[in-house]
């Protein structure tokens, strides 16, 4: 579930955009039920960010709704690339990646918010003594060298105090690559930036405390949406019909899993047996909580999350032009 080994190889959002058009196809069309076929490019291996889309599809609500709908993991290829090139119908991304793209002309849309709250923060275990961004200094970092990364830690050692114009002046940057984060920090790593819903979940039950300074409490720009569901602009203007079929059938997934987490975890597993039981079941527990959490309803995103964010993103020249944030997203979709 480390989008971020997945995203620093797909950093480039379009890089070969040509070469889409020989790539996997998307849906259209029916099958023997006469239901409509679409693709839903997952952004990773299967985990408790896409539950809902499972429940989905077991409880037969996308069916309900007239649509077959395939949940793929990705190839090398982002599903923001494939989407966004009309090779998929709809995919998993999150607000920085959508915000990239679309600086770089990628007409794709967030559609619905999966969290609320993004959930990831620098995280140490407990013996590392790190309390705050202060505590980075003279540290070593461990990540996948990504620009996002680096202006993350920027932003939260300016806001406590220690400012730099080159973060490796304050702290020591390591490529990760194929490493988790409890192999490298018994190595050569005092923190990294995880996923609580999951990595920081599974250190509870390895019973490695950690602690984890969550990006939304260092700095209110830094809560963006994380994972969302996307679309493009094509499908919205000329299919809106099966976009509104496709969030209400996993609208009610993800309100199951809120509601039912272990009968949930259960048919996650299904889908993907591969995956660790205990892990899952615990990680679906927090992870269900977190979905609608503070908001009135599933899948709703606020302007401001949007504006702010990207208004961060631009000033930390981490988008080559700044886009309009209305475009960036829609609610209009969502069950009323």
């Amino acid at each position: 579930m480390n989008r971020w080994k997945h995203g620093a190889r797909t950093a480039l959002l379009t890089a070969g955009l040509a070469l889409l058009l020989t790539a996997c196809g998307g849906g259209g069309g029916a099958d023997e039920s006469g239901d409509k076929k679409v693709k839903l490019l997952l952004d990773w291996v299967p985990n408790t960010n896409h539950t809902g889309l499972y429940v989905a599809k077991e409880k037969g609500w996308f069916s309900d709704e007239g649509l077959d709908v395939e949940i793929a993991s990705p190839p090398e290829t982002s599903a923001n690339q494939l989407v966004g090139a009309g090779k998929a119908e709809f995919g998993i991304s999150s607000q920085e990646y959508v915000t990239q793209a679309r600086a770089e002309g990628v007409p794709i849309v967030s559609i619905a918010a999966v969290l609320q709250h993004n959930t990831s923060g620098f995280a140490a275990p407990k013996e590392k003594n790190i309390r705050s961004p202060r505590d980075f200094v003279g540290k070593t970092y461990g990540g996948w060298g990504t620009p996002m990364e680096n202006a993350f830690l920027k932003t939260v050692l300016a806001l406590d105090g220690v400012k730099t114009k080159n973060v490796e002046d304050k702290v020591k940057v390591v490529n990760m690559g194929e490493a988790d984060f409890f192999s490298a920090t018994k190595r050569n790593v005092d923190f990294s930036w995880i996923y609580y819903g999951w990595t920081g979940v599974e250190a509870k039950l390895r019973g490695e405390p950690v602690d984890i300074l969550y990006l939304r409490d260092l700095d209110p720009a830094l809560d963006f949406y994380t994972p969302t569901i996307i679309t493009n602009e094509k499908m919205i203007k000329e299919d809106p019909d099966t976009v509104r079929k496709l969030v209400r059938a996993a609208a009610k997934g993800y309100e199951y899993a809120i509601d039912h987490p272990r009968e949930s975890a259960d048919i996650l597993l299904k889908a993907a047996p591969e995956t660790d039981k205990k892990l899952a079941h615990a990680s679906q527990k927090w992870m269900s909580r977190q979905y609608r959490a503070d908001a009135d309803q599933w899948g709703v995103q606020k302007k401001k999350v949007w504006t702010d964010f990207t208004d961060w993103m631009w000033k930390n020249r981490l988008i080559k032009k700044k886009i309009d944030p209305d475009k960036a997203y829609t609610n209009q979709f969502l069950p009323k």
